[in-house]
């Protein structure tokens, strides 16, 4: 049983019926359920398609922020190995909210940024529900120099609400951390990719997704601020994140009709959370054909990242 969403509620009957007929077969009933269990999982799969044949941009917010979607730590689990985590921005702390270190992605030496946002109440809390306090954006300053110094190409994996917007960390430099990330970003001479693998909110997430390549997932959204956040400030009424979702344009779709990213991550039916596995390798082969792309290019990394983003919005 998965944990559904408010809008997945005919598939959650459906399938809550199939467990029920599963059990009962387990403990061995004289009955044999077995074609009823075929015919509901038959109209699960239609119910599913039907839920998300053509989803809003609330509900896609939903569905990347879905507690049992695949987080950084699983894609460096699957797709690297040889992963070596460092710590710290050498100035305050270490923060656990953006992961980041050097690994090898098929053979090759790579350097490593995500924001992990936990899986359970614990790590949600180690990872400070993946919010970066300045120390986070300082370590991946950090990391970015090294790539650059070595000459390795940098992958992040993006996934947060926003930064940390604590008293703490506006007093320790939030604003000039971010400011700072985002220009490593931009002058690092080694190719880079970034992924959106569920939400990219605000300055927290362009702080490390300024890249040569900028791929969504299907159903991740990348936005200026969270929904809640936009109808708070537009209207002083966070009930109406739904109406927000849908002007903002925070899907993968309408961001690659404006050309903020390059391309969408296609995710399984029901969503990433339903086959994991999946979608890690699909945003894998992504990343290795941009690479090699990027690798047997003969423009400048920096000025192709500058060029793309001050393209952004033209022709609009």
């Amino acid at each position: 049983m998965y944990n559904y969403l408010d809008f997945e509620k005919p598939v959650a009957d459906i399938e809550g019926k199939i467990v029920e007929l599963q059990k009962l077969s387990a403990d061995g009933s004289s009955v044999d359920f077995a074609e009823e269990i075929g015919r509901l999982e038959k109209r699960s799969r239609e119910a599913l398609r039907e839920a998300y044949r053509a989803l809003t941009p609330w509900q896609k917010a939903q569905v990347a922020r879905h507690p049992d979607r695949p987080h950084c730590m699983d894609y460096v689990r699957e797709l690297f190995t040889d992963f070596t985590p460092l710590a710290g921005d050498r100035s305050f702390g270490d923060d656990h909210a953006i992961v980041g270190g050097f690994a090898r992605f098929h053979g090759e030496p790579v350097a490593i940024l995500g924001q992990e946002k936990g899986a359970d109440t614990k790590s949600r809390l180690k990872h400070n529900f993946g919010m970066a306090r300045p120390e986070g954006y300082r370590k991946a300053v950090r990391i970015m120099e090294l790539a650059d110094r070595f000459k390795v190409p940098l992958i992040s994996l993006v996934d947060t609400a926003g930064a940390y917007p604590g008293i703490g960390a506006e007093e320790r430099g939030q604003a000039e951390a971010i400011a700072r990330s985002t220009a490593a970003c931009l002058n690092l001479r080694s190719p880079s990719v970034s992924v959106i693998i569920g939400e990219g909110g605000s300055g927290g997430a362009i702080a490390i997704a300024t890249a040569n390549r900028v791929y969504m997932l299907e159903h991740s959204i990348y936005s200026v601020i969270s929904p809640e956040g936009a109808a708070s400030i537009l209207w002083r009424d966070s009930t109406r994140a739904k109406d927000a979702a849908t002007n903002m344009k925070i899907t993968a779709q309408d961001l690659l009709d404006m050309k903020v990213i390059d391309a969408i991550v296609p995710e399984p039916l029901g969503g990433a959370h339903r086959a994991p596995e999946a979608v890690i390798a699909a945003t894998g082969e992504h990343i290795q054909s941009a690479l090699a792309e990027l690798s047997q290019s003969n423009v400048d990394c920096r000025e192709q990242r500058r060029e793309k983003f001050l393209a952004i919005g033209r022709g609009l």
